[in-house]
């Protein structure tokens, strides 16, 4: 494909982003229960948890040495330099403000097993692809920007009981995601060479569409009197 008609392929895949899920439009109309947004975000939780594991997963499978050090930066936005900061820290604090303590979430009490095996799934394909696929699998940079803009304003309007400093994840990552999805797909259109290769990328994304749908779909099941066991 030319380089023209392979982003268009790419950027094609936004209608299978997960903002037009049910649950995702519900949330932004205002209309989830306290509940049904803790377990949201208590099930995200475990998603926000492993990212730093699926990009050193990259990391470890790439040669090129430009690429690693690129892609390192990833890990440290996420877990922080030091303890207390990052995105991890400050999606902890998005949970507390939902109503949920940190041990609760942490010890994933509330993590429905479909939540638990499309995010495994995902880290599993970062560690088992070809470094190109698993960065490929994380173009959905390129439709989450707008997203998070939009869900910062629905959610401050919608539920009074949170504060613009509790939704500092989103907030913090908004400048990030936008900058991250342009390199993201300048590499994926530099690596990817062949046809095969630029087809692989395509589906590479496609699956992780499908990932964070699956997640919803899974959440959205839970109801208050579903109990899900915390992990082994």
């Amino acid at each position: 494909m030319s380089e023209r008609d392979f982003v268009a392929r790419l950027r094609g895949l936004s209608v299978k982003y997960w903002g037009t899920h049910p649950f995702h439009l519900r949330l932004h109309e205002g209309s989830l229960s306290r509940y049904e947004l803790r377990m949201w975000a208590a099930n995200r939780w475990y998603y926000q948890s492993v990212l730093p594991m699926k990009d050193a997963a990259i990391i470890s499978n790439c040669p090129v040495a430009e690429v690693r050090r690129q892609w390192l930066g990833r890990i440290s936005y996420h877990d922080g330099l030091t303890e207390g900061e990052g995105g991890a820290h400050r999606w902890l604090a998005l949970c507390e403000a939902v109503g949920l303590t940190r041990e609760e979430v942490l010890d994933e009490r509330h993590l429905a097993p479909g939540v638990r095996f499309a995010v495994d799934a995902y880290v599993n394909f970062a560690r088992t692809k070809p470094w190109v696929e698993a960065v490929a699998s994380g173009l959905t940079e390129m439709f989450s920007g707008h997203l998070m803009r939009r869900r910062v304003g629905d959610m401050l309007a919608r539920y009074p009981w949170i504060s613009h400093a509790d939704l500092a994840y989103f907030t913090n990552r908004i400048d990030a995601v936008n900058g991250e999805g342009r390199e993201t797909l300048d590499l994926v259109v530099k690596y990817a060479r062949t046809r095969q290769q630029q087809e692989t990328a395509v589906a590479a994304l496609s699956f992780k569409c499908d990932v964070l749908w699956s997640m919803l779909d899974a959440i959205a099941g839970l109801r208050e009197t579903t109990t899900v066991g915390a992990a082994s």
